[in-house]
């Protein structure tokens, strides 16, 4: 499966990694793997290393995410961000609603 998640030992980071391709057909996928009753107290990280290829619909599925985690109150990181991913990211300025590694 291209989504895997878990939560750190401490309980206290819910870890995702995305596979090659970030689009719709992962959709189901990636709002499963956010699916914590207490998501909101939590500390995310999106972990985007093996990551090639990001769509439109990856961009909303982050915002959604980023809505159901607490908005401005979400502690997100996108970590392991490739150039072709950031060049994505930046292009929507999405530096500015998440951290970006």
């Amino acid at each position: 499966m291209s989504i895997r998640s878990h939560l750190s030992p401490d309980g206290d980071t819910l870890n995702i990694y995305v596979g090659e391709r970030f689009d719709f057909s992962v959709h189901q996928a990636f709002r499963a793997a956010y699916d914590q009753p207490n998501l909101p107290r939590l500390r995310i990280r999106v972990n985007l290393r093996d990551t090639r290829y990001m769509d439109s619909s990856a961009l909303g599925m982050l915002l959604v995410l980023r809505e159901r985690a607490g908005g401005e109150r979400a502690d997100i990181t996108l970590s392991g961000v490739t150039p072709g991913i950031f060049q994505v990211l930046s292009i929507s300025r999405f530096e500015l609603l998440f951290k970006i590694e």
